[in-house]
Formats: C-alpha cells, sequence, structure tokens
C-alpha cells in the first residue's frame, strides 16, 4: 500500500501571502531605519550655530548670492553663503554691509569651510567709519592685517573684541599713528610677537611673511592730515 500526501491549495496560498507581507514589512523597517540615519546626520551637521560677528569683506558668489567673510567671537573668522542676498526682496538687504556688527545665525557645511548663512541681526553699523575717508581706510587696513594674521576658523575670542574696540573708536574719531600702532601692538600681544621685533608691525610681518600693503598708503595719508 503506497502513502499518499497532498497539499492543500488553500494552506499553500496563505503562507504565499505570510511570505510576502514579511517581506514588505522588512522593505518598511528599512526605510524607517535609513530615515532615521539621515535625520541624525542632519540634526548632527546642520544644525544652526549662532556668533557676535564683525562683517570683514563680501564678494559676488552669483548674481543673487554673496560669500561674506566674518570676525567672530566664538568661531574665529568664517565664511558664508548668503543666498539670494542680491535680490531686492532678500532678507538681508540693507544687513550686509562693511564693518557692521551683527548677530549671524549659520548652518555649518561639513564638506567646507563655506557656511550657509541663516539670519543677521544688525547690532551696531558704525556708520561714523563709512562717512570719513580716514577711518575708512584705518578699519579696511585693521581688517586686512587680521585676514593676515589669522586662520580660517581658528577660535580667538581677544582678535574679535581687539577689532571692536577699534572699530567702537574710529566709529566716534579720526585715527593717528599712535591709533595705528596700538591695534598692532595688541595684535602682536595676542598673537604671541610682542617685543620679538624693534616694532610691533615689523614682529608680525615676520611671523606671517607680510603686512597690507594698505599700511604704507595709511600712514602716508595720515602724515598728510598731521602736517
Amino acid at each position: 500500500m503506497s502513502a499518499h500526501c497532498s497539499v492543500d491549495p488553500g494552506q499553500e496560498e496563505k503562507s504565499a501571502i505570510a511570505r510576502r507581507n514579511r517581506q514588505q514589512a522588512r522593505r518598511v523597517r528599512y526605510q524607517e531605519e535609513a530615515t532615521c540615519i539621515a535625520a541624525d546626520d542632519v540634526l548632527i551637521w546642520d544644525v544652526n550655530t549662532t556668533a557676535r560677528g564683525i562683517l570683514l569683506r563680501k564678494r559676488k558668489l552669483s548674481d543673487t548670492s554673496l560669500i561674506i567673510s566674518w570676525c567672530t567671537d566664538s568661531l574665529g573668522v568664517i565664511q558664508t553663503v548668503a543666498r539670494g542676498a542680491r535680490r531686492p526682496s532678500s532678507p538681508f538687504r540693507g544687513q550686509l554691509d562693511l564693518f557692521f556688527e551683527v548677530e549671524i545665525s549659520i548652518a555649518k557645511s561639513r564638506k567646507s569651510t563655506l557656511h550657509t548663512l541663516r539670519e543677521v541681526v544688525v547690532v551696531n553699523p558704525f556708520a561714523g567709519i563709512r562717512n570719513n575717508h580716514r577711518r575708512t581706510q584705518a578699519a579696511s587696513y585693521f581688517v586686512e592685517l587680521i585676514e593676515v594674521c589669522t586662520e580660517t576658523e581658528h577660535r580667538e575670542p581677544e582678535i574679535f573684541h581687539l577689532l571692536q574696540r577699534a572699530f567702537a573708536y574710529l566709529n566716534e574719531n579720526d585715527p593717528d599713528q599712535r591709533a595705528v600702532m596700538h591695534f598692532e601692538s595688541e595684535l602682536a600681544r595676542i598673537t604671541g610677537v610682542q617685543g620679538a621685533k624693534p616694532t610691533a608691525a615689523m614682529a608680525l610681518g615676520h611671523l606671517f611673511g607680510r603686512l597690507p600693503s594698505s599700511r604704507v598708503t595709511l600712514l602716508k595719508l595720515l602724515t598728510r592730515d598731521k602736517d
């Protein structure tokens, strides 16, 4: 007598449905995990950071956007992209002028040192600097000297506060050679080269390889005004 084993077609169909359901559940779980990883990545890398900053320089990136350089209190000298800043309707309009002291919010990039500017709130426009040629020349030299003497994103709050004090002075007073040399002396002290050469300017030039060419022009202007 031979044994015969039969398979219930209904049971086979139920098993196939169960397998498909398990596969679908696995796909959903994998998608959820991938979404969580992506969300974690955004939280880690695309987080907003705030700082107090002074606008050092701005240049055109595209027809609508600018690259802005800042000296900040907590992030060092940084660069940001102000997307859409050149559009007439931009929320950045009137907020991004040279020498402005502002509170900024940025989204830090994980791929480069060029970050995204999110928000700007003007704290002090230092309008008195831009209304006077000598003051503007002195402020420009101080900015160029800081750019020469600092590394990108090297945090040095004293440099920010030095520039902040210098701009507050220039906002109310015309510069003279003594003010320029005081700024250089303070910067030499912060960078650790004060006393290394006969003058602070020489010490800074020796350490960093050069001084801004605008120094000669500024000192000639101040000497002529004194005479």
